[in-house]
């Protein structure tokens, strides 16, 4: 059975942070440990934006969690927040994570994935929850950590 698990940075009474002035950078992130398989639709809830938040990037990065023939599909995205509707991988779609070096890139056992943002930033009108979703479990798993950073601005 899918499980929700909840971050230090994403619970309830964590405040978003939210600059004072506008146009300041600001990054929000997260991570989580995982050390049994993930079941389809697993969801951990890592850190939150403030109301008026506009994404301008970020990454997610994962540790080589599948040692076999590679299965395993995290994706990032953001909870409902009563206006804007949940959305999985509306940040990242990362694919399957090989944890394979990819040259000039990435080392061995990383997996790091930029937020493309192809439509431009996202702006999230009330407090919103960033999350990883799993997608696929791993054919071989091994413990790991996840984690995500986001940046944004509040006009």
């Amino acid at each position: 059975m899918a499980t929700t698990t909840t971050g230090t940075r994403a619970a309830s009474g964590f405040p978003a942070y939210t600059p004072n002035g506008s146009g300041l950078v600001c990054a929000a992130y997260g991570s989580a440990s995982i050390s049994s398989n993930v079941v389809v639709n697993d969801i951990w809830k890592l850190c939150k934006l403030p109301a008026g938040a506009v994404v301008l990037g970020g990454a997610f990065w994962a540790s080589d969690m599948d040692t076999g023939t590679e299965t395993l599909d995290l994706d990032v995205g953001w909870a409902d927040n009563g206006a804007e509707a949940a959305d999985p991988d509306g940040l990242c779609n990362s694919g399957v994570l090989s944890g394979d070096a990819i040259t000039d890139f990435e080392a061995a056992g990383v997996n790091y994935r930029p937020f493309p943002l192809t439509a431009g930033p996202i702006t999230f009108t009330r407090e919103t929850v960033i999350q990883v979703q799993a997608n696929a479990v791993a054919a071989t798993f091994a413990s790991g950590t996840i984690s995500v950073v986001v940046y944004y601005v509040v006009p």
